[in-house]
């Protein structure tokens, strides 16, 4: 079978920096698992999966426009060290997430001067390019249950599970069963996957 739309996709993928260096494989876990033309993975990833088999090595290069945006800085700003509450030392890399009147934002402290810092609310890969070596390990139909899910929920990344606390992003009142705990959603109706986009 050939990958198409609703389709589900296992496979394992390695993605390199265009220096080469390795952001994240699946190798040693298990395989991704995503439905096809439901954007759980970035949109250039997805054109580049359509019409595999079971099977196939592939490499994909996806340009910063199908894969997190093109980087803006009108993301950033400059903000006091004390609006982060119950932190030791406030350094450059952290991660945080903001309220916003759309929900939870991720925010990465960019750098750190005197008593202010500059928060960065870009993708941490925006503006790059996503280089993936692909190897798909197994396609099939998805079910109905997996097309029109109930309760589904999304989790915050970095470990940080809203599922089951009614503050799932996807709607519906969460369910613990379908995050991973590692930022993982079994929301097909998350945009993109966390936000990728």
């Amino acid at each position: 079978m050939k990958i198409a739309e609703k389709t589900v996709v296992q496979m394992h993928y390695t993605l390199t920096s265009d220096e080469g260096e390795t952001i994240d494989s699946s190798a040693g876990r298990e395989p991704l698992q995503y439905i096809q033309g439901t954007h759980m993975i970035v949109v250039g990833l997805e054109k580049a999966m359509e019409g595999h088999e079971v099977g196939d090595k592939f490499d994909v290069k996806v340009i910063p426009r199908e894969g997190y945006g093109e980087y803006d800085e009108r993301l950033t700003q400059e903000v006091p060290l004390d609006v982060f509450q119950g932190v030791d030392k406030v350094v450059p890399g952290m991660q945080f997430f903001a309220q916003t009147p759309a929900g939870p934002m991720p925010i990465r402290i960019k750098s750190v001067a005197g008593d202010k810092a500059t928060i960065d609310a870009n993708h941490e890969l925006a503006g790059k390019n996503l280089n993936f070596a692909i190897e798909v390990v197994s396609v099939r139909e998805a079910t109905e249950e997996e097309l029109n899910p109930q309760g589904h929920c999304c989790c915050g990344g970095e470990g940080d599970c809203k599922c089951g606390d009614g503050e799932c992003e996807c709607g519906g009142e969460g369910n613990k069963e379908n995050c991973d705990g590692n930022g993982g959603c079994g929301c097909p109706n998350h945009d993109k996957h966390h936000g990728n986009g």
